[in-house]
């Protein structure tokens, strides 16, 4: 049996406050609305819990208990963090670099699940590189194959 993931879905208190959150502050796409049910570019998608929780579980449960996390990319990370303050998005920690050298930030949605937006693979090994790191030194930080870190850097 072979599986192929399609979508994440999140349960969300408010749909209508939760689809404007992922669309203005994250600029993600609307590709179908449903009402109770939105699903975005990408392969993620709101359900209002009520609905959601009718379907699933036949009862109401509890959302929003930081056991998620969607994680997202982008090439202006620092536009991103000048985006997440002026919303007031509340910060789960500000912008950090992670072990392996990746910037991160993470905050919540409006039901508290977690969200990060970090920095492509590609653009660390370039910053790295930009910071006079040889292709081996690299390789050793991000712990990615040196050949794939010479083959990025071209």
């Amino acid at each position: 049996m072979e599986l192929k993931l399609i979508s994440s879905v999140l349960f969300v208190k408010d749909i209508q406050v939760s689809r404007r959150f992922y669309e203005t502050v994250l600029g993600q796409k609307v590709l179908m609305d449903h009402g109770p049910n939105v699903g975005f570019e990408g392969g993620f998608a709101l359900w209002q819990v009520e609905h959601a929780h009718q379907m699933v579980f036949g009862s109401p449960k509890t959302v929003g208990n930081a056991n998620l996390e969607l994680y997202f990319e982008t090439d202006h990370l620092d536009d991103a963090l000048v985006v997440l303050n002026a919303q007031n998005v509340k910060l789960i920690h500000p912008l950090v670099e992670q072990p392996w050298g990746q910037r991160v930030v993470r905050f919540y949605d409006p039901d508290e699940h977690i969200v990060e937006i970090g920095e492509p693979m590609p653009a660390v090994i370039f910053r790295l590189a930009g910071e006079g790191l040889s292709a081996a030194q690299i390789a050793a930080r991000t712990s990615m194959p040196e050949e794939i870190v010479k083959q990025i850097l071209g």
